[in-house]
């Protein structure tokens, strides 16, 4: 004897859904652990030198972030570092973070090799005597002026020449590739830009291929990923709203930035892009 029609199946686990998401959201927020205090004194001096034509950090490991406003509301990588000091007790880091808002991957190249001015000027990334670069998606400005097909292909060859400039200029350079959360296709920017459900899955969509263009480009190339995105995704293939900002419901909230930190540290641990 069947106990539950067929019909009743569907509507059963979509309402669990509905009432256990309430649920799991809490859990899910007071769970993620918040980063240890980075040990060391904030108060104390980085000094800064030129060494062989090259900015060096008194530190033990110098870590530059580039990609748009998602990598950007990570600010000066306090959380980053705390997170860092689980993995390598007793080793000291600068993270500098050349994520700015409104920029797109037409940027990199030049933020590479030329001063930026972003409410302050930053120095060109390979003036730097970096230990480790982190290069995120700039996902969320994708190049809509374009074709999709036309921005992917523009993304991929901006990578291309970014990476020859690299190269070119720190041969050793340790360069990884991350992508930034997921956005959620049924709140993407409601209270910034008024748009139908239409649209704004449209939108997503549209973002979501360029992170996954990214993340191809990464494992094509062989370079190392750090994937947050796919990670950041729920049961449905939809963005988690509690890493979300609920202000802007685009860019990272508190709990999305532990998260975005947390994911960041474990990933340089486990692929060993830095020496312990």
């Amino acid at each position: 004897m069947k106990l539950f029609p067929k019909i009743f199946l569907p509507t059963l686990l979509i309402l669990t859904v509905i009432f256990l998401n309430p649920v799991l959201l809490f859990f899910s927020k007071h769970l993620l652990p918040k980063p240890p205090i980075y040990p060391f004194n904030p108060s104390e001096e980085v000094k800064i030198a030129t060494v062989a034509g090259k900015i060096k950090y008194s530190v033990d490991y110098t870590i530059v972030l580039v990609g748009d406003s998602m990598t950007e509301r990570l600010g000066n990588g306090d959380e980053l570092k705390g997170y860092l000091s689980l993995y390598y007790p007793n080793k000291t880091f600068e993270i500098l973070n050349y994520g700015f808002g409104a920029t797109n991957i037409l940027s990199l190249p030049d933020r590479l090799t030329t001063a930026t001015f972003m409410k302050r000027e930053f120095r060109p990334i390979l003036d730097i005597d970096f230990d480790l670069l982190l290069i995120e998606s700039f996902g969320y400005n994708p190049l809509s002026e374009l074709s999709l097909e036309q921005g992917l292909r523009k993304q991929s060859e901006m990578l291309d020449i970014s990476l020859n400039l690299i190269d070119s200029a720190q041969k050793k350079a340790r360069v990884a590739f991350f992508t930034t959360i997921a956005p959620n296709k049924d709140i993407f920017s409601k209270g910034i830009v008024e748009l139908s459900a239409t649209q704004r899955s449209s939108w997503v969509k549209e973002r979501n291929r360029y992170i996954e263009n990214h993340t191809a480009y990464a494992k094509t190339h062989q370079l190392p990923l750090i994937d947050i995105y796919h990670s950041s995704l729920d049961l449905f293939g939809n963005g988690k709203s509690i890493y979300i900002d609920s202000q802007d419901n685009l860019h990272p909230s508190p709990t999305g930035i532990f998260f975005i930190s947390q994911q960041l540290a474990s990933g340089i641990s486990k692929l060993q892009l830095l020496k312990n």
